[in-house]
């Protein structure tokens, strides 16, 4: 039988600082249905803010599905970014 060692290593999980964030909103008032009109990906969060504020003045529709995504690094703790090295790990 073969045996194997397995220790535990400590991770960060730290936001991915060599990409943008991404931000969105889509309209989800309505009557019968959904109105789905969207905001579309922005690098920024205040042009979703302002699509959102002329779509409710534009419609009076004021329920939005807001979403945030990113790139997640998992880096074990204590070893620098690969950013800070100029881009090499």
């Amino acid at each position: 039988m073969t045996r194997r060692k397995f220790r535990y290593v400590p991770f960060t999980i730290e936001q991915d600082e060599t990409s943008e964030p991404v931000y969105e909103a889509e309209c989800v008032s309505g009557e019968a249905t959904e109105c789905r009109a969207e905001s579309g990906p922005q690098h920024d969060p205040e042009p979703v803010e302002e699509w959102m504020r002329k779509h409710t003045q534009g419609t009076g529709h004021r329920r939005y599905l807001r979403a945030f995504s990113d790139y997640a690094v998992m880096r074990p703790k204590g070893e620098q970014p690969a950013w800070a090295n100029g881009g090499r790990p």
